[in-house]
């Protein structure tokens, strides 16, 4: 009966904050034999090309045989594939010299973010995050940018969402500095906003935490302990997401492929920036979570504390009555009062005033 009663206050701590169980995550979220990335039946891929120098820029939709022919001299080529099907990025990739170990990891999703320098091209994986407030889950997508000489392609599982809306705007206006730049600026830009887009999930994260710690500390929340679980485990998948970021920043800063220009260092360093502060803050958050558990179960533990020093003191004023009690009902012939008229008023009266003394006398010494 109490577990079952456990069950169902968590279950309304769930409704309470939108958190869906049924999409808990395994703590090993990668298999590459296991997770291949495929797209609904009926579902199709959508190309999006951006094509563009200083003086000019065409944007359009490709079907998936012009995408994979479409490589125009001059200028800089985008091509952004929403949806990932394994034919069709195989054809693409073919067309760009992409290598299939690129490909495999294009496909295989789940994986931590990388930076590799595969043949011609370099190619890079790293999550956009987003916080679904309808399941209370953060939730990751895979997006894979390679980068060559004169294009860039990016590959993202969910052809629903991007954060890639303010690189467009850019692109659209002339003489932005993204239009006077070269390909590698482009690759950063998708980069730098990929990791700005972190900061916004963490704001969430930190509202929430908030909110629990407020609600801690005024001694108004009966559920820290699920609620506290909950929120390490988002944490702790944040953080397996954004560690592997740095590594993937740092190597272009150490790269010496020519397709990264060494005047772009600064940029990428402003990048590395950005990760070592969500990093941090990441780790911020798991600190305050542990404080908040710590300092929970000592507000339980002092609660208890209370309540076992009331009892205790019930006990010891009792202890007077008791012990009067047990003197007069012992089986002895003579027995001092037991014949008086008064007597049964007598010990009465002993044993209401001796624990009133008692009560005095631990008031005084401030013991409650």
């Amino acid at each position: 009966m109490a577990l079952r009663k456990r069950v169902k206050g968590l279950a309304n701590v769930l409704r309470e904050w939108g958190w869906d169980s049924s999409g808990k995550r395994p703590v090993t979220v990668f298999n590459p034999t296991r997770y291949v990335a495929r797209l609904s039946p009926g579902e199709e891929p959508v190309y999006t090309r951006f094509h563009y120098s200083r003086t000019s820029m065409t944007e359009d939709q490709l079907a998936p045989e012009d995408a994979c022919s479409v490589k125009k001299d001059g200028g800089i080529l985008w091509i952004n594939v929403d949806g990932l099907r394994q034919d069709e990025v195989e054809k693409i990739c073919t067309t760009y010299n992409i290598h299939q170990l690129a490909v495999e990891d294009i496909l295989s999703v789940g994986q931590s973010a990388k930076m590799d320098e595969i043949g011609d091209v370099v190619y890079c994986l790293l999550p956009m995050i987003y916080y679904n407030g309808g399941t209370g889950h953060i939730e990751a997508e895979q997006v894979s940018i390679v980068l060559g000489k004169g294009f860039v392609l990016s590959f993202q599982e969910d052809k629903t969402r991007d954060v890639f809306n303010p690189v467009r705007d850019r692109l659209r206006v002339e003489g932005s500095k993204l239009r006077e730049r070269d390909a590698t600026y482009l690759c950063y830009s998708l980069i730098d906003i990929i990791v700005d887009s972190y900061f916004g999930v963490l704001e969430k994260m930190n509202e929430r935490i908030d909110k629990l710690e407020d609600n801690i500390l005024l001694q108004k929340e009966k559920a820290a302990t699920e609620k506290v679980s909950i929120l390490r485990r988002e944490v702790m998948f944040l953080r397996r997401l954004i560690v592997p970021v740095r590594d993937l920043v740092a190597g272009f800063i150490r790269s010496e492929n020519p397709l990264v220009d060494d005047r772009q260092n600064k940029y990428f360093k402003d990048i590395m920036d950005h990760v070592n502060q969500a990093h941090d803050y990441v780790d911020a958050h798991r600190e305050i979570l542990m404080n908040l558990q710590d300092v929970f179960n000592s507000q339980i533990n002092l609660r208890l504390n209370e309540v076992m020093k009331i009892f205790t003191l019930v006990a010891v004023l009792l202890a007077p009555a008791t012990v009067i009690g047990g003197i007069f009902g012992m089986n002895f012939d003579v027995i001092p009062l037991s014949h008086h008229g008064a007597g049964f008023w007598v010990a009465v009266a002993a044993m209401l005033v001796i624990p009133l003394l008692m009560l005095i006398w631990f008031k005084r010494k401030g013991w409650f």
